[in-house]
């Protein structure tokens, strides 16, 4: 086996590969890189059993041949490379010559053979079209609310709702609800929960062109420019998001979000992993009064918004609300109470593209 590529092309390709490389693994060839010969070009492929990535480079070939390499390894050895062409040469030992400049490394790779089998989900299946700056703006506006436990694993993924036309992706952990929502080109109505790691890997691939997205009953496979990732997707029963979230409300408050945002930073510096404690929420008159106590302090502080309803107080964890606001990517927001014990709901002033649900904490007298 023998090929010649360009440097830089190889070394960006490796570094996008290595998120789904086994860093620990009881099988050697996970944690290595397959490379196989193609017409005029070379295919790479990562697999951590969870999630397998795949792409394609083209190549000077001599030589037609299969082998794995350690990803860490040839992925520095190429990142340091000197030269813009890179040569790699392997022999019947499976011993590979790497050679750069007046560079060359000899490394020991492993046979191809060894390599597990990648899932492959059919391409004929029903597809899923989505303009890639889109469908990175919807998974980063969710996927803040996966689940970081394992106690429901359902809920460690985004559930993606495609019907009539309208795509869903919604995620939740117990305390909190995203749902980002978008028309789209679709004949067919679908859904399934994609990993929440699946789901992190792709929205650093995207860009700007069309992403192809096949869902089949156990897999789900995504198309990203010269890419392809494949995934199991998580079965189980997810929650009836659509009855979770409340229509109606008593009390509606409409703020700038970065007003809000900076406001509950500040009273938050209160609060850390030793010190923990809820932050009070006071609506009424047109302004938003905040409060928190912990045992090094009080912090209190007070911004205009507009309110329609009955004034009320309510208690919020921080970090929940922070992230819920700071995912708006809004200018202003319309706030949806209905009592202290009640869920939140942060909705855009306009349109309807996203809807963040945050539990209230029970708040205790001062």
């Amino acid at each position: 086996m023998k090929f010649s590529v360009n440097t830089k092309e190889l070394a960006e390709a490796l570094q996008n590969l290595l998120r789904a490389v086994s860093s620990k693994t009881s099988i050697p060839a996970l944690e290595g890189i397959l490379i196989k010969t193609d017409v005029g070009s070379i295919r790479l492929f990562a697999y951590d059993l969870e999630i397998s990535m795949q792409t394609q480079i083209l190549a000077n070939i001599q030589e037609n041949g299969n082998i794995i390499l350690s990803a860490k390894l040839f992925s520095d050895i190429v990142r340091k490379a000197p030269a813009d062409i890179l040569t790699v040469s392997i022999d019947e030992k499976n011993i590979a010559v790497i050679t750069s400049g007046d560079s060359t490394f000899n490394i020991i790779g492993i046979n191809a053979d060894e390599f597990p089998e990648i899932p492959s989900v059919n391409s004929g299946s029903n597809k899923l079209v989505v303009p890639g700056e889109i469908l990175r703006s919807m998974i980063r506006q969710t996927i803040f609310a996966v689940a970081e436990t394992d106690t429901k694993p359902i809920y460690q993924g985004s559930k993606f709702v495609i019907e009539d036309g309208v795509l869903d992706i919604v995620s939740v952990d117990g305390f909190r609800l995203a749902l980002r929502r978008e028309n789209i080109l679709c004949s067919f109505n679908d859904n399934f929960v994609v990993p929440g790691k699946t789901l992190s890997e792709i929205m650093k691939l995207i860009k700007e062109s069309d992403v192809e997205i096949y869902p089949s009953r156990k897999h789900i496979m995504f198309k990203i420019d010269n890419y392809t990732v494949v995934s199991g997707v998580i079965e189980g029963e997810f929650i009836d998001y659509k009855a979770a979230i409340p229509e109606e409300c008593t009390t509606k408050i409409t703020i700038k979000t970065r007003d809000l945002i900076e406001s509950t930073e500040r009273v938050a510096l209160l609060i850390s992993d030793r010190l923990k404690s809820p932050i009070r929420f006071y609506f009424d008159n047109n302004e938003i009064k905040l409060s928190c106590t912990t045992s090094i302090g009080r912090a209190t502080d007070k911004i205009g918004c507009y309110i329609e309803g009955p004034g009320l107080e309510m208690g919020f964890n921080s970090r929940y609300l922070l992230d819920a606001l700071r995912n708006t990517e809004c200018d202003e927001v319309i706030i949806k109470v209905t009592g202290a014990l009640k869920q939140m709901v942060i909705v855009p002033k306009e349109g309807d593209s996203f809807r963040f649900l945050v539990l209230p904490v029970r708040l205790k007298n001062d």
